[in-house]
């Protein structure tokens, strides 16, 4: 067990989670830039491929952003015929998010990067480091804020 208490296990722990962080994130981030498009774009159509027909408002809770912070890389995303608003067909005045076809493309491409990569260093790490990997994020996750 790694002691935090001790500044240089701080740090060790830190660096180690932000270059993980930094090679999670580079291929998919080199395919955004090409479309103009930032990490923001692409977790706004993961959890819109993971849960299609949310609200906004639903949306916004899933990413612990402000209506603010959403509002305009969703619309870029509508303009450049990534996501669909939708009326629901229970609730005319309700707007669901779905992926449009070229948008789904877009999620699977830069999902099936993310994959390749964790399926390499979860084969190298081994069954016991990729739980631990999990729970650690798990964890992390449910102590996130919202904005």
């Amino acid at each position: 067990m790694i002691d935090l208490k001790k500044c240089t296990s701080q740090q060790q722990a830190m660096e180690a989670f932000f270059f993980g962080y930094q090679a999670f994130t580079a291929k998919a981030d080199e395919m955004l830039e090409r479309r103009g498009l930032s990490r923001v774009h692409q977790r706004i159509v993961f959890f819109i491929a993971r849960y299609p027909n949310s609200s906004v408002k639903e949306l916004l809770t899933l990413l612990g952003v402000s209506k603010q912070a959403l509002n305009m890389p969703l619309r870029q995303l509508q303009e450049m015929h990534l996501v669909d608003s939708v009326a629901s067909e229970v609730d005319k005045r309700k707007r669901l998010l779905e992926l449009t076809v070229e948008g789904a493309k877009l999620e699977q491409a830069l999902r099936r990067e993310q994959v390749k990569l964790l399926e390499r260093v979860f084969a190298e790490a081994g069954e016991t480091a990729v739980n631990g990997w999990l729970a650690v994020n798990t964890a992390l996750g449910k102590n996130r804020s919202t904005e």
